[in-house]
Parts: structure tokens; sequence; C-alpha cells
């Protein structure tokens, strides 16, 4: 068992399946739904999911101030899919994408990691599919895609870490971890073990 504590956000999404991860790996995993869940981590989980949903929950339970500060104080952070909508600092869909409910949305959340994202951006067609590409760092990876986002720019300062066809699906930047795909769906747990290594320095 490794003495490191990580909060996966629980209000809505796929988070039961980073904590099996984590778990596994030997970190000691607790669910955040309230402000009183932040104390004492070592790492933080935002989990796939609906973003627009999640990023709701994160002002009703009192959680988006708080939970921005510890990111942005440097906590390290993993965030999929919707997580790293979530952290973006800017979200961009064309308007004749979007549907009723995303045009209400906002044009950011949580705001922390600088790069732009674009929501289902593989569109209805392609919104489940696998693909093995190279992350830097980590090697070859099979990346589990679902109705996922893309990240159309980033900030200089923030290193790209992954390509498929051509378009940004994993990023680092400071203490943030930013992943279009869902690595907790596959049985590699490299990108975890990884994630729990920034967590121990």
């Amino acid at each position: 068992m490794r003495n490191i504590k990580i909060g996966v956000l629980a209000l809505q999404g796929a988070f039961i399946e980073h904590e099996h991860m984590l778990t596994d790996l030997g970190a000691v995993c607790t669910e955040i739904r309230q402000p009183s869940d932040l104390t004492g981590l070592d790492g933080i989980v935002l989990p796939g999911g609906e973003s627009t949903v999640q990023g709701q929950l994160l002002h009703k339970s009192g959680l988006f101030t708080p939970l921005r500060k510890l990111i942005s104080d440097g906590l390290p952070t993993l965030g999929t899919c919707a997580g790293l909508i979530l952290m973006a600092q800017e979200i961009s869909n064309p308007v004749a994408d979007r549907t009723i409910q995303e045009k209400a949305a906002p044009t950011a959340h949580l705001g922390t990691l600088p790069v732009t994202v674009r929501r289902n951006a593989y569109g209805r067609q392609l919104s489940s599919f696998v693909t093995e590409q190279p992350i830097a760092g980590i090697g070859n990876y099979p990346m589990i895609f679902i109705r996922a986002p893309y990240i159309e720019r980033t900030d200089v300062n923030v290193e790209i870490l992954a390509k498929v066809d051509g378009n940004i699906v994993a990023v680092k930047y400071k203490n943030q971890i930013g992943l279009s795909f869902h690595p907790e769906l596959s049985e590699n747990s490299n990108i975890h073990e990884w994630f729990l290594s920034q967590c121990e320095k």
C-alpha cells in the first residue's frame, strides 16, 4: 500500500473505474462530493461523464472555488474526457454542432488548463472508437474514445503528449494532465502509475 491519497470527483460520470485502477496500484482513494472531501489529498482525478452536468454540480455542491484553488496552487490533477473539458480555459464548438443544452453551457468551467477544447469533437458517427498510439514518456497506449473531445489550441507552455489523426488528445501543463480518452477503461495502468508518481514527488 502506498502512503498516498487520491480524491476522485464523484458527482457524476465514470469515477468508480478510476478508483479501482488507483486502488490496484496501491493508492488510497476517497470520493469527492463536498468541500470537506478535499482535505489531505495528494492528487485529484476528474473523470469522464457529462461536463455540463458536472460543472453545474460543482457550483451546487460548493466544490467549484476550493477545487479550482487546489488545482491552481499545484495539486497534481488528472482530467479525462469530461475532466479535460472541466479544466480547459476555453470550450469551442461551432454553433451548428450544438444542442440546445450545449448553447446554454459556459465557455469554460474551472479554467485551470490553458487549452481550447472542442466537445464531442468526433461527432455522432464516431462516438466511440479505440486506437493504439504513442504517448510521450509512456509509449504505445490503447486509447478508448467515447464521444470524446480533442484539443484545438494550446498555450506555448503546454506539453503535447499525444495526437490522433493530427488532433491533440493528451497534454501536460505543470501539475495538470489532460486526456481526451478513458485510461480507466483500459487494462493498461501505465497512465495511472505515471500520475501517482507525479503525486508522490
